[in-house]
């Protein structure tokens, strides 16, 4: 029995839906004095074709017709608006793979490496990318999954005080006067709170160790009733039992009435995660089956406490702590979620694995459309970047989607091999290719002449 029932005339229709599929959001690249929409075209065509360095030069290369500086004019300076574009985006995922129990939208970072301190927001912090401190570029996203399904629908970019304080750097890369400083979570925030407004149907918000461990961040979010599974440090501190709090009485005339409530003298004190898990006896453990993988299927050990989290000095609302330890492994993960007390350990497993999807959306966004290839340095040009590998990834989804009845186990890889063959491409004469090359010699030399201006200015300066 084939395992790819797809025929010739499935792949031959790739072209048509390429352009069925673009026609759904041409009206969002017009603006007052021109419309953009074939460029916006030719940009995802690129995305999809390019296997090595994905920028304006190499799309021109083989998308056909294009032309490497209307493309970087699409991108960096056309006034577009992006969001519309997430909002569609948004819409059709609800319709394609939202599910208001078993879907889930996960908050997440990804640093973008950069050289210079020109491009837009790029300042020396952690980037788990390289595994350490570098300059780079921090992009926040939101993604949604469901089952294996997955794909990223927002974006934000993170812009350090340093970058909010130096006007000058501001109005170099366009950076709108109405952007203040915010910080990671709190972009976070906005981003659920956007998707809630869109009617994105989900079961619970997923959170890494850095948004897990915000607590005012876990506050907002239990106040608006939204179910969440959060990544959280071994050395975050929980009781097991509600410590009594009291205001305390004052001691002696002297000194201000104590107005505060603290956990009262003689209460146990909080105990750091890491420090449960040996305390645990064995039966409560428990071994689940969580999916299958390329290889095996993956199982995982579990133990589920009702603690309470310490927050500000004092015990949190009784929650969920989740200590995991995936079979193969050693480290031990620790999650805190807020579901009910009747919550089946399955469920709740669940819960625990559905980051991991998350990560391969991001991945999944890098390796197949180029999300962190790019060379543009302003504002405008990030985030038109960012939604056009929405949309790009968007594209793949759907045809992974419509064709899985045919071929189950066709993965988003499998569709962009599929349209690496069946896109059209740009055929280069001797003559082109000669054209080509006089052309980067030239946009060479002007850059080197550029980069002489530049050191000679300031070279006048210091003197």
């Amino acid at each position: 029995m084939s395992l790819v029932n797809l025929v010739v005339s499935d792949v031959k229709q790739v072209i048509k839906r390429f352009h069925e599929f673009h026609e759904r959001f041409t009206s969002y690249f017009a603006t007052k004095t021109r419309n953009m929409s074939e460029q916006g075209k030719q940009y995802i065509h690129g995305q999809l074709l390019c296997q090595n360095r994905r920028n304006m030069k190499e799309f021109e290369k083989i998308v056909p017709d294009s032309n490497d500086q209307s493309l970087n004019h699409f991108v960096s300076n056309s006034p577009w608006e992006d969001e519309p574009i997430i909002d569609s985006i948004e819409k059709t995922v609800s319709i394609r793979i939202g599910d208001p129990e078993h879907g889930s939208i996960h908050v997440d970072e990804s640093g973008l490496p950069k050289q210079g301190k020109d491009s837009v927001g790029a300042s020396s912090q952690y980037c788990g990318r390289l595994g350490k401190v570098a300059n780079c570029q921090m992009g926040v996203f939101l993604g949604y999954t469901h089952s294996s399904y997955r794909i990223l629908m927002d974006k934000r970019l993170y812009l350090p005080q340093e970058w909010i304080d130096d006007h000058e750097r501001r109005e170099k890369c366009g950076i709108p006067e109405d952007i203040t400083f915010q910080t990671k979570a709190q972009l976070g925030l906005e981003m659920i709170r956007e998707a809630q407004k869109r009617d994105v149907p989900f079961g619970w918000v997923g959170l890494d160790c850095h948004y897990g461990q915000q607590q005012w961040l876990l506050a907002e979010l239990e106040s608006d009733a939204l179910l969440y599974i959060a990544d959280t440090p071994c050395d975050t501190r929980v009781w097991l039992e509600p410590p009594k709090t009291e205001v305390p009485i004052r001691k002696g005339d002297r000194g201000r009435i104590p107005t505060v409530l603290r956990v009262a003298e003689g209460e146990e004190l909080p105990v750091e995660v890491c420090k449960l898990a040996p305390q645990l006896d064995e039966h409560q453990w428990e071994c689940l089956f969580v999916r299958d993988t390329e290889r095996k299927e993956l199982w995982t050990r579990l133990a589920c406490l009702r603690v309470y989290p310490v927050r500000d000095g004092l015990p949190g609302p009784q929650t969920w702590l989740i200590i995991r330890q995936d079979e193969g492994k050693k480290e031990l993960k620790y999650q805190f979620c807020n579901a009910s007390e009747d919550t089946p350990f399955q469920r709740l497993a669940q819960m625990s694995h559905s980051r991991y999807w998350m990560e391969r959306a991001i991945q999944d966004a890098k390796g197949e459309a180029g999300l962190a290839e790019y060379e543009h340095r302003g504002w405008r040009g990030w985030h038109h970047h960012m939604v056009m590998t929405f949309l790009a990834m968007l594209f793949l989804l759907e045809l992974q989607l419509d064709w899985v009845t045919k071929a189950p186990n066709l993965t988003l890889q499998d569709v962009r091999e599929i349209l690496e063959v069946i896109l059209p491409k740009r055929e280069i004469t001797p003559a082109g290719i000669l054209k080509i090359i006089e052309k980067k010699h030239r946009d060479r030399i002007s850059a080197r002449r550029s980069h002489h201006r530049r050191h000679k200015n300031r070279t006048k300066n210091l003197m």
